[in-house]
Formats: C-alpha cells, structure tokens, sequence
C-alpha cells in the first residue's frame, strides 16, 4: 500500500506545493496531491497552481501571518524554479 508520502513523492510537487494547493481548495491532502500531479503536467494547470499559492500568500498577508508569508513566498520561489512556469 502507498503512503501519502509515497503518493507525493510521485506527483512532481514538493509536500509544500501540495500543502498549498489543499489550504487553497480546502481538500484533504490525499485529493490535492491528485489534483495537484494533473494540473503539473499541463500548462494552465501549472499556471493555476501558481495563481493558488499567490493566492495562498494574500490570505496571509490579509491575516497579518508574515510567518506564513514568508514560507509561501519560499513555496512559490522553489515551484516557479521546477516548473518553468510564467506569468
């Protein structure tokens, strides 16, 4: 059997990228590494990953979280990196 780390792992995301992507869409971790393995291997769902973690970023700036800011911003920095991705 898989674990969830297994499943990560697997998916071409960092277990950061994949926390984002479950605080975003308010899933379990399970599903958004699911979601989180599709939409990397197309472009607008790379592109959607990145809008989540900026997103992601501006809750927390909206919250006052500067802790949270800052490692988002480092989750942002490492998946831009990984995955090519452009604006």
């Amino acid at each position: 059997m898989l674990t969830l780390q297994d499943c990560i792992e697997l998916s071409d995301l960092s277990e950061d990228e994949i926390l984002a992507i479950a605080e975003h869409e308010h899933i379990p971790e399970m599903v958004a590494v699911e979601m989180g393995c599709y939409l990397c291997h197309t472009p607008e769902g790379e592109k959607r990953i990145r809008r989540m973690i900026v997103d992601d970023i501006q809750h927390a700036r909206e919250k006052g979280d500067t802790e949270r800011i800052s490692l988002l911003k480092a989750v942002l920095k490492h998946y831009i990196a990984e995955h090519h991705v452009t604006t």
